[in-house]
């Protein structure tokens, strides 16, 4: 498991849920509102509503984002942050100075993230939020009507400035210990998810030797589609974790062999139409061994094993045609075929690279994804190294 990835993946999560509850929080920026102009309030009614205006819309700022323009960007975390401290400096200047103490509520969004340089930043312009409040409101906004329930701007500054800078600080001790106890289960985490992945790594990988050991080659046919499967998912714009899982699967393909005979996968001559019948039966027997397999990576290897015979233009195993067959099963097409031809076994020579690869471009929309040739061919430098730095040996 990427690290930084599943921290990634966990910030656009909580830039969802932190857009979604201030969109709730819109709801009790509205009875604010109908309460401050009720005539309990002696409140200007028209610059209210401007300020409760203002109000409404920083707090939609985050849906706009998350929700409708879909930005993933890490920046997004600092903009919801601003426009909570923006909403508690707005009602704090110009409406009470009470409600300055919202400026708790970004503290308890950085929290979310697990980042403590975020919450030490955000903890610093709340403080400072927390000031110029007191400072509008007393030389700008009301004057020393602003602080005649302290006497004197210096007991403002102690008893509502200081005490809400007191809370707010206590606030952020406890967000730290908070993160620290996350980060720390979250590490331990990660690390046994790791452990897990690669013991399933080393199982796939046996298994796929061991299929590959009913043949006259050692396993180098594996690791090669696993390389060729790497390129392939990358140049597809897949997340690394999921390239990661890929690769892994891909050597899986083949696995349905295991409950082959010997005598029909290495037969030197033209199989019989019964001999090809049951050779067919391989990605059935693949799919059924790998069905109840737990993990991500057993569950793909599943869909690869039953789909990496499957021709674009339906004339497959299963007769699957065009983009019923999934993405991943159409890349491993490539890589099976690719493999299949360059190699050399005891029964037939292996091909020139650039007859391979001629016949691939070839059969772009009759056996192969044409989108998935076009990144072949764009990335068939690499295919090539990957060839020359892995030969097959021949077992004595």
């Amino acid at each position: 498991m990427d690290r930084e990835l599943l921290i990634t993946k966990n910030n656009y999560e909580i830039n969802k849920l932190a857009a979604k509850c201030l969109r709730v929080a819109t709801l009790f920026l509205i009875s604010l509102w109908l309460f401050s102009i009720t005539d309990y309030y002696d409140y200007d009614k028209y610059n209210t509503a401007v300020i409760f205006l203002a109000c409404f819309l920083l707090l939609m700022i985050p849906s706009l984002l998350v929700n409708v323009l879909k930005f993933e960007k890490r920046s997004v975390r600092y903009y919801i942050i601003m426009c909570v401290i923006g909403v508690a400096f707005l009602l704090g200047t110009f409406i009470s100075y009470s409600y300055v103490i919202l400026a708790i509520f970004p503290v308890l969004i950085a929290t979310m993230y697990c980042d403590r340089k975020l919450i030490v930043i955000t903890t610093s312009v709340d403080c400072l939020c927390v000031f110029l409040c007191m400072y509008m409101r007393y030389y700008i906004v009301e004057g020393n009507s602003a602080i005649e329930e302290y006497g004197s701007f210096a007991e403002a500054l102690i008893y509502g400035v200081g005490l809400r800078i007191v809370l707010i600080l206590v606030t952020t001790l406890f967000s730290y210990y908070i993160v620290d106890r996350n980060m720390y289960m979250l590490n331990k985490t990660i690390s046994a998810n790791n452990d897990l992945v690669h013991s399933q790594q080393e199982l796939i990988y046996a298994f796929a030797e061991l299929s590959e050991s009913k043949s006259k080659v050692t396993g180098e046919h594996i690791r090669r589609v696993a390389a060729y499967m790497r390129i392939l998912a990358t140049a597809s714009g897949f997340e690394k974790d999921y390239v990661d899982k890929l690769s892994v699967a891909a050597m899986m393909h083949d696995i349905g062999k295991l409950m082959i005979s010997e005598e029909i996968l290495d037969k030197p001559d033209k199989l019989t139409d019964e001999e090809y019948a049951i050779m067919k039966n391989h990605v059935l027997y693949g799919e059924a061994l790998l069905a109840k397999c737990p993990g991500d990576i057993m569950q793909i290897a599943k869909t690869i094993a039953l789909e990496h015979h499957e021709r674009w233009d339906g004339t497959g195993y299963l007769g699957m045609k065009g983009e019923d067959i999934s993405y991943i099963s159409r890349l491993m097409a490539v890589c099976d075929v690719f493999d299949a031809l360059t190699s050399q076994r005891y029964y037939k020579e292996g091909w020139s690279i650039e007859d391979t690869y001629k016949e691939i471009i070839r059969l772009s929309g009759v056996h192969f994804d044409p989108d998935v040739v076009e990144l072949f061919d764009k990335h068939f430098d690499e295919f090539e190294q990957v060839l020359r730095s892995m030969p097959d040996h021949e077992i004595y």
